[in-house]
C-alpha cells in the first residue's frame, strides 16, 4: 500500500514538473495514435556538436548547453543570467543518408551530434545573454514542418533505429519526402520513470 502511493505521489510530481516547462509553440496537421505532422513557428536554439556514442554524445551536449542556460554566460547588465529549462532537449541523429525504402541505421558525420535546446519564447537573438563557453551557439530557425513519431521508455540506439524506421515508412507511405537527418527529443527528467517519459523521433518534411 505504500508503495502503491509513494508511485502515485511521484507520477503526480513528475506531471506536474513535464507540465510547467515550456515547449516550442506547434500546430498539428494530422495525427494518428503514434504520429503526428506538425507545423512550428520560428524559433531560437542554443546548440553544441559533440562525438561519442549516442549515449556519450548526448550527455556532453546536455552538460554544455545545460551550463549555458544554468548560467555560463554574459548579459547585457554584466549579471549571469539563469535561462528557464524548457522541453524537449533535442539531439540530430548525424545519418549519413535518409533511406526511403529500407531500414534508417543511426551513423554520425565524422562522429559529430548536434544537440540543442529551445530558448524560451520571451527571448530574442539580442536579448538572449552570451555564451562563455565558444562551443555553444545560438541559432534562429524559421517556421518549419516536422513529422513526428512518439513514444515512451528509454532511448537505447537499437529502440531509436527502430523507430526511425517506422517514421520513415509512415512517410513513405504517406508520399512525403523529409529533407533533413532524423532528430531524437525527450520531454522528460532525467529522473523520470520510464513509462512516464514522453520522447519523440522528429524529420522535417
Amino acid at each position: 500500500m505504500v508503495k502503491r502511493l509513494l508511485l502515485g505521489l511521484i507520477t503526480v510530481l513528475l506531471t506536474e514538473y513535464s507540465m510547467a516547462i515550456e515547449e516550442p509553440t506547434y500546430t498539428v496537421i494530422e495525427a494518428t495514435e503514434a504520429f503526428e505532422l506538425r507545423a512550428y513557428e520560428p524559433m531560437i536554439v542554443a546548440e553544441t556538436r559533440v562525438s561519442g556514442t549516442l549515449d556519450e554524445a548526448s550527455r556532453a551536449g546536455f552538460k554544455i548547453i545545460a551550463g549555458y542556460i544554468f548560467g555560463d554566460n554574459t548579459s547585457s547588465s554584466s549579471v549571469n543570467d539563469k535561462i528557464s529549462m524548457t522541453a524537449p532537449v533535442s539531439m540530430q541523429l548525424q545519418a549519413e543518408k535518409i533511406n526511403m525504402t529500407a531500414p534508417v541505421s543511426m551513423q554520425q558525420n565524422d562522429g559529430q551530434w548536434l544537440v540543442h535546446f529551445v530558448m524560451p519564447e520571451k527571448y530574442t537573438l539580442d536579448t538572449l545573454p552570451t555564451p562563455n563557453n565558444p562551443a555553444v551557439k545560438l541559432r534562429e530557425l524559421p517556421a518549419h514542418n516536422y513529422a513526428v513519431i512518439r513514444f515512451s521508455g528509454f532511448t537505447g540506439a537499437i529502440k531509436v533505429d527502430k523507430k526511425i524506421t517506422e517514421l520513415m515508412t509512415w512517410l513513405r507511405d504517406k508520399g512525403i519526402k523529409p529533407i533533413s537527418e532524423p532528430e531524437m527529443a525527450r520531454y522528460n527528467a532525467p529522473w523520470s520513470l520510464p513509462f512516464m517519459r514522453r520522447n519523440e523521433i522528429m524529420v522535417r518534411y
